[in-house]
This record gives structure tokens, C-alpha cells and sequence, in this order.
């Protein structure tokens, strides 16, 4: 059976469909391809639409989830997205420009095979901004068939996304970051 061979986009139903727009554009450095009144597509690469939104008429709004339920999810349904930079300057650099206009992660994890930051969209759906630590996907997926069951936290260890800042500034390596968890 043949595999796909990327993900090409998410389509997100919501209220606020201009919030969206603005707020997926800002984090994502993305730009509006085309919208209307119902829908809208945004695109940060050479893809014809990576994220869009649809505006149905009146829907019910997800319930915010705090403390512990928010890291396990709270209810069904899609828990979150994930969209990765090439490098650690890169993800720290976003985080200082989106810090900049008030948009903050409201988790930060080294997850072992990346390090990421969770964000909250408009809609209150989770937004992972992430960098790879290994050189290579083969290197990451070996370290989830391989090395999960020796990490002391196998979901991944929280940081402060400033502290990151400061050591990628002074010099850190992405190589130092893949051995936090074990």
C-alpha cells in the first residue's frame, strides 16, 4: 500500500475566522493566498495552502482547558498541530519576535527528539512550534523505537523558554539537548 508522502494542510473550523487568519499569519510567517467571507487559505512555503479556515455560521466554542487536563486534553478530538523549524536560532528567534506581540507558549518541553513550545491559537486549539534534536528524521525516529523506555520522563522535561534563549545565544549545541531526558 503506498504512504502519502507529506502532510499538505489543516483546515480549522471557527468563529473567528479573521483572529485566526491574523494569528496563524503572525506565528507562522505565513500569507493569505486567498479568502472570502466563509474561508480563508494561508500558505509559509511553496505549498498552495498549509492552514485554512472555514467560517460555517454559529458553532459552540471549545471549552479552555487548565493545569494538568490541559496537557493531556481535556476532551476529544485533535489535541494539537505541529509545525517545525529548521534550527534552534530559528525557534528562539520566532519565540523573542511572537513574544514581542504578546504571543507566549503556555508549555515549553524537550521532548528528546525535539524541543518544543506549545501555543494557544484564538480558537484555543494547541499550536507546537518545534526544532528537531537530532541531525536526521532517522535519528529521531530511532530515538522513539530505542531509547523511550530509558527516559526518565518519557513525555519530556518542561523548560523556560528564556533560559533557551540565553544558552543558544552562548553557544548551545542541538546535539546537548538529546541526552536531557535520559
Amino acid at each position: 500500500m503506498a504512504s502519502p508522502k507529506k502532510l499538505s494542510h489543516l483546515v480549522l473550523q471557527t468563529n473567528r475566522r479573521e483572529q485566526m487568519v491574523d494569528w496563524y499569519c503572525t506565528t507562522l510567517g505565513a500569507e493569505v493566498l486567498f479568502q472570502n467571507k466563509h474561508i480563508a487559505f494561508i500558505s509559509y512555503d511553496d505549498e498552495h495552502h498549509r492552514v485554512a479556515f472555514i467560517d460555517p455560521g454559529p458553532l459552540a466554542d471549545k471549552k479552555p482547558t487548565e493545569g494538568k487536563t490541559a496537557r493531556a486534553g481535556g476532551e476529544v478530538g485533535l489535541h494539537h498541530v505541529a509545525f517545525t523549524f529548521s534550527g534552534l536560532d530559528e525557534l528562539t528567534e520566532h519565540y523573542l519576535e511572537l513574544k514581542e506581540q504578546g504571543i507566549s507558549p503556555h508549555r515549553c518541553v524537550n521532548h528528546g527528539m525535539t524541543t518544543s513550545m506549545y501555543y494557544y491559537d484564538p480558537d484555543h486549539n494547541q499550536v507546537e512550534l518545534l526544532v528537531d534534536n537530532f541531525a536526521t528524521a532517522i535519528e529521531c525516529q530511532n530515538y522513539m523505537r530505542n531509547r523511550r523506555e530509558d527516559d526518565k520522563n518519557p513525555v519530556g522535561i518542561d523548560f523556560d523558554p528564556e533560559e533557551l534563549v540565553k544558552k543558544v545565544r552562548d553557544g548551545l549545541r542541538i546535539e546537548e539537548l538529546v541526552d536531557i531526558n535520559a
